[in-house]
């Protein structure tokens, strides 16, 4: 009796172990998207020169994957594939939007396409995002009407423009660029610890998604004074390992509250760095479709349901992202639009996937359909110049006449043209790549399977390219030429002022 009454004290003067989940279970969902961030970048991918230890941790008791591909080489069409589950052709952001050209200021993310951030908030889940926008800067394609209940960063590149807002206000002119990651994870950690049951003083009142899309290591950046010279690899380097420094905040105050058993963490990277010595030991860039441009890191860190940590090379992309957390958040995907990606659910017990190793993914640049992979095999396509987005860096490529064949199993570095030796197997993938084009466009060609682009003036054509402005009827660019001096009266000046040359 006494054994008996002493383990009854025991118990109750032992602390309960912080364990602050919401009563539904739910897991909640951070999904940290970089900018410009390569494949070599992190320590678990290769990277000698900087330090990523928190990042490291995340994949050393996750999922890392070694054959993650993002859906574009470039900013923009990149976060629409993640944000939608389908090719930026399909929902019609294939364009890398910049609020400062003539053919893109008034275009953005179709309002009517269905986001992650909707998606959670179907299923009864607080929403922020802290970082980089970049689907459209008019207020018809604002991220608070897009699912997110909060928002914190500097939405476009600094070089298109350097606001940084606190939800609709602005609260830099101009983002200080050392203090960026600081800010951000200001930001990230007192929205985790804010997150607390107020009726009760603790546990969470409803689950969180957090898309945190920092701006780094895209240029310009700049490292904060704890950071500067910290690394061997420069500014940039420096900046990697301040953001890495960030990412261990994050966890730490994950921790504190007691949910990290039960968020789910998904680290990677837009597109491909603008060097190739951080995509090796691929070729290419950030730009282009070599492999460079579209394999990066992807890692999946979630301690509930992730048991037994892993290196997995099966083929995923970012299209894979929607279904893979609707399906863990029980939201069904909607039944009127047709998604690109599968769940990666089965590979958290080891399980495969429905999708087959063989089943082909397309290497789109804008309009332009550069390449089709099927299993090891990636069949670069032939171009012209005109159909080439004006980002293009792939030189070797620029007026290919004939397809190019290449085998990863025995090329990673895309070098040894195979296409006379195997002709059955680059009919096969050119046969593929007409299908695609028929669903999903080409340069100057809407395809079938083709979502409208959003558009703040409706009517306006959809011109990726703003050399290919010229082809608009005048008329048209004189409705839209009005309608933006409307809403921007300063911009005719501005323009008047830039344009003046100088006296000699």
């Amino acid at each position: 009796m006494r054994t008996f009454i002493a383990l009854v004290a025991a118990l109750l003067l032992t602390p309960a172990p912080l364990s602050h989940a919401h009563a539904s279970g739910k897991p909640n969902v951070i999904f940290i998207l970089t900018d410009d961030l390569g494949y070599s970048d992190v320590g678990c991918y290769g990277a000698t020169k900087v330090k990523t230890p928190h990042i490291d941790r995340l994949a050393a008791k996750g999922l890392r994957f070694t054959d993650f591909h993002t859906a574009a080489s470039i900013c923009s069409p990149s976060r629409a594939a993640f944000l939608t589950g389908a090719y930026p052709q399909r929902c019609g952001l294939y364009m890398g939007i910049n609020p400062q050209r003539t053919a893109h200021w008034f275009l953005g993310l179709n309002p009517d396409e269905i986001t992650l951030a909707e998606q959670f908030k179907k299923r009864g889940y607080d929403t922020c995002m802290v970082g980089k926008w970049h689907l459209g800067t008019e207020p018809e394609f604002s991220m608070l009407k897009q699912g997110f209940d909060e928002y914190h960063g500097m939405p476009c590149n600094f070089a298109h423009s350097p606001k940084f807002f606190d939800g609709e206000d602005m609260t830099f002119a101009t983002t200080p660029l050392d203090r960026l990651t600081d800010l951000y994870t200001d930001r990230v950690t007192d929205y985790i610890r804010g997150q607390g049951d107020p009726s009760t003083g603790s546990g969470q009142a409803k689950p969180f998604f957090l898309y945190y899309a920092h701006n780094y290591p895209h240029t310009p950046f700049q490292a904060g004074a704890r950071f500067k010279g910290s690394s061997q690899d420069g500014v940039r380097g420096d900046v990697m390992q301040e953001l890495d420094w960030g990412i261990g905040e994050m966890m730490k105050a994950l921790e504190e509250t007691g949910v990290a058993g039960n968020t789910l963490v998904i680290f990677t990277s837009d597109n491909g760095p603008t060097k190739n010595e951080y995509a090796r030991p691929y070729r290419g860039t950030k730009y282009v479709t070599l492999e460079g441009g579209h394999r990066v890191p992807f890692i999946l860190h979630w301690p509930t349901r992730i048991k037994e940590p892993r290196v997995i090379d099966v083929p995923i992309n970012a299209m894979d992202l929607f279904p893979t957390a609707s399906e863990i958040i029980a939201a069904p995907l909607p039944a009127d639009r047709v998604y690109d990606g599968e769940s990666l659910v089965p590979l958290f017990a080891g399980k495969a996937l429905r999708r087959r190793a063989d089943d082909p993914f397309y290497y789109y640049n804008c309009e332009n359909l550069q390449a089709v992979r099927m299993g090891d095999w990636k069949l670069h396509l032939p171009r012209r110049k005109e159909q080439l987005p004006f980002w293009e860096k792939n030189k070797a490529f620029a007026d290919l006449k004939a397809p190019v064949l290449f085998n990863f199993g025995s090329d990673v570095t895309e070098s040894k043209d195979l296409a006379a030796k195997h002709p059955q197997i680059v009919w096969q993938m050119l046969t593929l790549a007409k299908g695609a084009r028929g669903e999903l466009g080409e340069y100057m060609q809407r395809g079938n399977g083709q979502r409208p682009t959003g558009t703040a003036i409706p009517g306006a054509p959809i011109i990726s390219n703003e050399k290919d402005w010229r082809t608009v009827d005048a008329a048209v660019v004189e409705t839209i030429a009005a309608e933006r001096m409307k809403r921007y009266p300063g911009i005719a000046t501005k323009k008047k002022k830039r344009s003046k040359k100088p006296k000699k």
